[in-house]
């Protein structure tokens, strides 16, 4: 590939035409491939040839995806998953022994919490959790046995922002491997390879897709962690299939030009609401009131599509703001054409206790806001008016 722009490479680069000369990749639906004769199939099994074999391994749409991805994260290489979480217990599981430590920044997303802290010490694998508005506290969970060190930034669902130079520099330290969930910003936004990070995830479920279509997950980063990744999740079968990854792989194609949208209808939003008389918070990472601000326009291109915003009166407020949205959707859903809201309190984490939710930054009136593409009015008029409902 020639040395193109962002956007341009997320159109050109593409799999190599067939003898049918197609403007546009084919979907190669089918679950394994073919070998010349003997020697062949021994070659590609032994890997001296480098060639598809079976799907569960790779696939040619597959591999077209998995290399947009690179690209856009300036990474070495990387593998493809049925679903973000896919992605992370099979980054975790190929790279860990029990023993190992994490150390973690406490605001993740759910099931990432669930696998730290109900299935990882079954393998005698722990996790310490450090607070975001702390961060020169993480070198004091740092042990021995620690061998990872995982972020996300922005989080989910406070969209609070993690400075990446500092946790590049501190992992380079203490000799740790950096992950960071780059889900949120997407790599059109921020690149955390840049500032110290190994691998980089994503579920592709969000934005990359873009559409709220097909599930999938990705992880690029150093060719021999991604090497290791590949041979576990080769034996476990986490594969992304051949249908969503060409669908993914045509979605990067728009992928700037959407967040680019995205981004601009939420900062409107945002700004909106910064006055809102139901409103108590709105954090925004380009909102000047955000507590990371600077951090953010430091290692941001654009502020991302979530926004945060805290609606007096609590829980009962927090159910009566969904009651009364009209347009947008109610889904666990982000990162969607559609514009999105949620009330984490009282519905994705409500089986948490007060205190529990606190602890990550999930406030009683906290509602997450997924904006979408729709014309900017019509998203300000509905979240208005479910606001002064």
């Amino acid at each position: 590939m020639c040395d193109y722009n962002f956007e341009t490479d997320a159109i050109r680069n593409q799999l190599e035409r067939s003898q049918f000369q197609e403007h546009s990749t084919p979907m190669y639906v089918t679950s394994s491939f073919v070998f010349d004769d003997a020697e062949d199939m021994r070659a590609s099994f032994t890997e001296e040839k480098i060639r598809t074999i079976y799907s569960r391994y790779s696939n040619p749409n597959t591999t077209e995806f998995l290399q947009k991805v690179v690209a856009m994260e300036g990474a070495e290489d990387g593998f493809a998953f049925a679903t973000g979480m896919a992605a992370i217990y099979s980054t975790f599981a190929a790279l860990l022994e029990s023993g190992d430590h994490i150390v973690s920044a406490r605001s993740v997303f759910g099931s990432t919490h669930s696998l730290f802290t109900k299935y990882f010490p079954k393998w005698n694998i722990t996790t310490s959790y450090f607070d975001i508005n702390k961060p020169e506290e993480i070198e004091s969970f740092i042990t021995p046995s620690t061998k990872i060190l995982y972020a996300e930034t922005p989080t989910n669902p406070g969209v609070d922002i993690l400075d990446l130079e500092l946790l590049g520099k501190i992992a380079k330290k203490h000799n740790l491997l950096l992950i960071i969930d780059n889900c949120f910003a997407t790599p059109y936004i921020q690149q955390p390879i840049k500032y110290g990070a190994d691998l980089v995830v994503h579920s592709a479920t969000k934005l990359m897709d873009g559409q709220g279509r097909v599930l999938g997950g990705v992880v690029v980063g150093n060719t021999e962690l991604i090497r290791e990744i590949y041979l576990f999740s080769r034996n476990t079968g986490p594969a992304l299939s051949p249908f969503n990854a060409w669908v993914l792989s045509k979605s990067l194609e728009t992928l700037a030009v959407r967040v680019d949208r995205h981004c601009e209808n939420a900062l409107n939003l945002a700004e909106f609401l910064e006055g809102h008389e139901q409103v108590s918070k709105v954090k925004y990472p380009f909102l000047k009131s955000h507590p990371q601000y600077k951090i953010a326009k430091k290692q941001m291109k654009l502020g991302g599509n979530i926004i945060a915003i805290e609606v007096k009166g609590g829980i009962e407020s927090g159910r009566k703001f969904l009651n009364a949205i009209k347009m947008c959707s109610l889904s666990a859903n982000l990162g969607d054409t559609r514009s999105i809201v949620t009330h984490p309190a009282s519905t994705t984490h409500s089986k948490l206790s007060e205190e529990e939710r606190l602890n990550v930054g999930i406030t009683p009136g906290l509602v997450r806001i997924s904006v979408g593409l729709e014309n900017i009015s019509d998203i300000i008029s509905d979240i208005n008016q479910a606001l002064n409902n």
